[in-house]
């Protein structure tokens, strides 16, 4: 790979599928995306205010399943953008004592600009960031 970070929507999706295809290439353990550390002030001001406590919104992907942190608010709309996903579904929440917000995987069997499309949706949707957000490709 020779790009880690997307500012556009075509260009997000393509970095996604860049990175899918370069982890399953190495076949590495996993892959994590992470908005830009400024994305937390770009939040619309609606959004849940218990999100800042969970920090820069981030996914990994690997084997199959997408890794998110979120707050309940932020899992109300992932179930309700799953809706949009129907070969996507929650495997497993978690909900550690020692940590605010619920460890959700969802399994994504699916090509990888399907995976791209649902990873850009949760950064949109989910995590309500504004269309220009900059993702990072910071670990594959």
């Amino acid at each position: 790979m020779t790009r880690f970070d997307a500012s556009e929507p075509t260009e997000r999706r393509k970095l996604y599928v860049d990175a899918i295809t370069a982890h399953r290439e190495r076949a590495s353990g996993f892959l994590t995306l992470e908005a830009d550390d400024t994305a937390d002030e770009e939040r619309d001001d609606t959004a849940d205010q218990s999100a800042a406590a969970l920090g820069v919104p981030w996914i990994q992907f690997g084997d199959g399943t997408v890794n998110l942190d979120c707050t309940d608010a932020e899992l109300e709309a992932l179930k309700d953008l799953l809706e949009a996903f129907p070969a996507f579904k929650i495997d497993d929440l978690t909900r550690p004592e020692d940590a605010d917000g619920i460890n959700v995987r969802v399994s994504a069997k699916a090509d990888a600009n399907r995976i791209a499309q649902f990873i850009d949706d949760v950064f949109l949707e989910v995590y309500d960031l504004p269309s220009t957000v900059r993702i990072w490709l910071v670990d594959v």
